[in-house]
């Protein structure tokens, strides 16, 4: 029984980024980093459209959105009115 080698997405960069640079073969890339060829491709691919996309919009990130960020700030004051309620409960015991 074999077991698959997980990669992290830092190997799978430095994978794609080798690919992607032309300096060295297919075969090279294969023997170093112990990645079927197959693999790199898809990789590398994966890498090059994540790079166009990220050039689309002017290389703007992409804020929240606005209700995720409303709930999340509702439940940061819930926790800080929680929290000063248990400070002064956990005073009397003290």
């Amino acid at each position: 029984m074999s077991v698959k080698k997980q990669y992290t997405a830092e190997d799978k960069a430095k994978v794609a980024i080798a690919a992607l640079s032309g300096n060295i073969t297919l075969n090279e890339i294969t023997s170093k980093f112990q990645v079927h060829a197959t693999q790199i491709k898809s990789w590398k691919d994966i890498a090059r459209s994540s790079i166009i996309s990220g050039f689309k919009d002017g290389g703007k990130q992409k804020q929240p959105d606005g209700d995720l960020v409303d709930e999340l700030y509702r439940q940061i004051g819930q926790l800080k009115v929680e929290l000063e309620w248990l400070k002064k409960k956990s005073a009397l015991f003290a």
